[in-house]
């Protein structure tokens, strides 16, 4: 078995146009803290060193992360949209379909044809419970400034239609689910349309399923399908999203 980290890092980075902060606290720091518990002094300790430990400041947002409904809209289906704590856990776990749609434009719309054609190239029928995986090679400018604008981003008619499939998690390499923030801004410059904009996280407002935002690493797997993805998110009481290190697992590796 073998298993592949399909996750970017918790980290600051100029990748995250939202900050995020991190303090790290090393053991001489933690000492006096530590001994308080236990009615001790630094000297107790073993050459007066304490615990480690990390402060970290972030949105459920940041790094790869599992969206939840209530993030769409407030309702789903005219119900109360489920949070992240609220989803059941068999929904994380299932065999991974990686669809490659690299050869979209920066800014791009990715239809269900796309998706259709591109499960036609592996030939690959999905089945409900898969979680589809779609790859468009914006990860490899993680740590830029410049992957917040790239890579394309998936349609709310496409979205439908996976969800038609019986798909409930699906997932992409890039900052969002959607066009990224630009593209979206143009497309209403244009048209003059409000529903471009976030149109495929609002197909949550009638349909439930969730999105992993920010893999990477989809190019390192040996094949695009055979392998389960484990993307269980941090049970966020009432969150909005839940981060999750999630993996790849090629059990015949």
């Amino acid at each position: 078995m073998k298993i592949f980290d399909i996750s970017v890092p918790t980290e600051e980075s100029p990748s995250e146009p939202i900050p995020l902060k991190v303090e790290h606290q090393d053991h001489k720091a933690s000492a006096a803290f530590m001994a308080s518990f236990f009615d001790a002094s630094v000297e107790d300790l073993p050459e007066g060193n304490g615990w480690a430990n990390d402060t970290v400041t972030l949105i459920s947002h940041a790094g790869t992360h599992v969206d939840a409904p209530w993030h769409y809209y407030p309702t789903c289906g005219g119900q109360p949209a489920r949070t992240i704590d609220q989803l059941p856990l068999e929904w994380f776990f299932g065999d991974g379909v990686v669809l490659d749609m690299r050869h979209k434009p920066q800014g791009g719309l990715i239809s269900t044809e796309d998706l259709q054609e591109a499960l036609a190239k592996i030939d690959y029928t999905l089945k409900p419970g898969d979680i589809v995986l779609i790859q468009t090679g914006a990860d490899k400018l993680w740590g830029q400034a410049e992957y917040f604008a790239a890579g394309a981003g998936v349609s709310a008619e496409a979205t439908r239609w996976l969800i038609q499939q019986g798909i409930r998690v699906m997932g992409i390499d890039t900052w969002g689910w959607d066009q990224p923030f630009w593209a979206q801004k143009q497309r209403f410059k244009e048209t003059g349309d409000p529903s471009v904009i976030w149109e495929a996280h609002r197909v949550g407002k009638d349909l439930e399923y969730c999105q992993i935002e920010k893999l990477a690493n989809l190019d390192q797997l040996p094949r695009p399908t055979g392998f389960k993805v484990a993307c269980f998110p941090v049970k966020l009481t009432g969150g909005s999203a839940g981060w999750t290190r999630a993996v790849a697992i090629f059990e015949d590796l």
